[in-house]
């Protein structure tokens, strides 16, 4: 479990260095490694702001080469007859991701000439959770498990949202098949969603916990999944047949491939969602 810091300190303070706190929580039961992100290295880049705010290098930033991927030092040179001392800076010249295509936008917030590891820390927790410590297995879980080291209170975040008149058991019905095998299965319903990318900090949230972003659908159901260790998964609904979700154990020999093309073959009593014509 990769629990970035910057996430876990919007649920409980940190009023302990990072690599205190790994040891803490290692010593009460779940061994803990901090490791600091690629901010660590950003000893030269600060917010700048072209038309909009972004990462600023200076001379002497380490910065990754974005055609090499190989590490460099921003020296000072001359293009087209102007001399450079700086650059502003992509998400793979960061050490963020493989974008290197654009340049890093921050939120408009951002304090110009701050420094960007300050803006933007992704140090991580590495927690090997024992099976025996599924309630370790979310980034709420880790901060109950900080506040109980250090006596804070943990700030839950708000599950509230907008519903409209519509019944949901009018749109689409769940069926579980066998009830020993999955005692809840609950589905909401969400209109006039647009497929799209993630806000960035989204994105690089994700990034930081080990998940890769994909499209805003995907990606808040990782969210919520790392954030509450509870799993989710988004449909089509026009896609459903007759709008009936069902949960039940898979046949002898069943197909099914997943979202990677790798086509599994199933046994009893592992648990497929399926619609009344085949798995989804």
């Amino acid at each position: 479990m990769r629990v970035p810091l910057s996430w876990l300190a919007e649920y409980v303070p940190l009023r302990m260095p990072p690599a205190e706190i790994a040891h803490r929580l290692t010593m009460a039961g779940l061994e803990t490694t901090y490791v600091p992100g690629a901010s660590a290295g950003w000893d030269n880049v600060v917010v700048g702001e072209v038309a909009q705010r972004i990462a600023f290098a200076r001379v002497g930033a380490k910065l990754i080469d974005g055609h090499t991927g190989e590490p460099m030092e921003l020296s000072r040179a001359v293009i087209r007859g102007i001399e450079s001392a700086g650059m502003v800076c992509s998400p793979k010249e960061l050490g963020l991701g493989d974008d290197h295509e654009g340049i890093l936008v921050l939120p408009d917030d951002a304090q110009v000439g701050r420094p960007l590891a300050e803006v933007m820390p992704d140090d991580v927790l590495e927690i090997d959770v024992t099976p025996n410590r599924g309630d370790a297995l979310s980034v709420l879980g880790v901060a109950h498990e900080v506040a109980a080291l250090s006596g804070d209170t943990v700030s839950e975040p708000s599950i509230e949202y907008p519903e409209g008149d519509e019944a949901v058991a009018d749109a689409v019905t769940v069926a579980i098949d066998d009830p020993s095998l999955c005692s809840r299965y609950t589905a909401t319903v969400l209109r006039g969603v647009k497929v799209g990318p993630s806000p960035a900090w989204l994105q690089r949230r994700l990034e930081a916990a080990g998940q890769r972003p994909i499209s805003n659908i995907v990606d808040v159901t990782n969210y919520v999944m790392l954030e509450y260790g509870q799993p989710l998964h988004a449909f089509d609904l026009a896609r459903v047949s007759q709008a009936h979700v069902i949960v039940r154990p898979a046949r002898e020999g069943e197909r099914f491939q997943s979202l990677d093309g790798v086509e599994h073959t199933l046994r009893p009593p592992m648990l497929l969602i399926t619609d009344p014509e085949r798995a989804v």
